[in-house]
């Protein structure tokens, strides 16, 4: 089958052509305060306030919100859309303050909303945010269900924004594990199940305890301890690894060598062997594991390595990434 992530609908070098070809025009800056601090391309944008900047990022859930309405089950999907946004802030080095979301329908359904509220609810607690406002339309004529998407605003010092300018070679890497596939990625996982002799409703074969849909919708882990290391340890770099896999590390200078990655969680296995996937179309496409990484000095992360879940995973080379023998870039 050798199922690929551009064959099931999503081709993510057409994608960063696309956006490439929009934010070309997005050149007017302001002047004063407000000002945009870095430029379009990194996990959040920044705007200057003086001492602090105000750090903001958006996101949603993507097609898992597919699977939710497939098996029913819309309580978890609130988690991601934070997470995915929050986890985005942390990665500039940011303390995520307020969240607003924006709640498309195709005919408003107060089952679903009240779902999805207790998933919002969820997230801003394990993020200590405050969900501040948002928007619901109904659109009958261009959304067929739902979508899901938000937007986060956080706050950092100046000084402690974290772009990776600071990252160099011989840096060690520090993976955290992921809680599953998270928000990306699920185009191809769909078309998977979709041509395998499995429904959504089946046993998860590794954990039948589960089914399929709901291990697909393990909520997004919340990478909120970062804020502690980024307070105690002097962080050279962050990246947090969603669409595109291991190919997110292009925002960051230098390479990377994985020599010791966090093991796959079980259902990057069952999908890599459904789908027929080679390895390195699953470190492109997925997590494969690690949701999170954060570059530090050898000694450093050593240090962080000990008081976090965390493990050493790899090491900043001079370009190039690669996991093992497999070639990401």
């Amino acid at each position: 089958m050798n199922m690929t992530y551009s064959g099931s609908g999503v081709d993510i070098f057409k994608e960063n052509k696309a956006i490439k070809a929009l934010s070309n025009h997005l050149t007017f800056k302001r002047k004063g305060i407000g000002a945009p601090l870095i430029g379009i391309g990194h996990y959040a944008g920044l705007i200057d306030l003086g001492e602090f900047a105000l750090a903001i990022t958006t996101d949603g859930i993507g097609s898992k919100a597919l699977i939710a309405s497939a098996i029913k089950k819309w309580d978890t999907v609130g988690i991601d859309c934070i997470a995915m946004n929050v986890n985005d802030l942390l990665a500039i080095g940011a303390e995520p303050l307020a969240f607003v979301d924006y709640l498309a329908m195709s005919h408003p359904n107060e089952k679903i909303t009240e779902q999805i509220g207790i998933g919002l609810q969820s997230g801003a607690e394990i993020s200590n945010i405050s969900v501040v406002g948002g928007e619901l339309a109904t659109l009958p004529e261009i959304i067929n269900g739902f979508d899901l998407a938000g937007t986060c605003v956080g706050l950092v010092s100046k000084e402690r924004i974290i772009t990776g300018e600071k990252v160099e070679i011989g840096d060690s890497i520090l993976g955290f594990q992921s809680s599953g596939i998270h928000s990306n990625g699920l185009t191809l996982a769909r078309k998977v199940i979709e041509n395998s002799a499995y429904s959504y409703e089946d046993p998860f074969p590794p954990n039948p305890q589960k089914n399929i849909g709901e291990e697909l919708l393990t909520p997004t882990r919340i990478y909120i301890e970062v804020l502690d290391l980024i307070k105690n340890f002097d962080v050279h770099g962050l990246a947090h690894i969603t669409g595109s896999g291991l190919l997110k590390l292009n925002r960051l200078p230098k390479g990377f060598r994985f020599d010791s990655p966090l093991a796959p969680n079980d259902i990057f296995k069952f999908l890599q062997k459904e789908g027929e996937i080679s390895d390195l179309e699953m470190y492109r496409t997925f997590n494969m594991g690690m949701g999170f990484l954060v570059i530090l000095s050898e000694k450093e992360a050593k240090k962080a390595s000990r008081i976090t879940d965390s493990k050493i995973v790899g090491e900043v080379v001079e370009k190039g990434i690669t996991v093992k023998d497999i070639v990401i870039k």
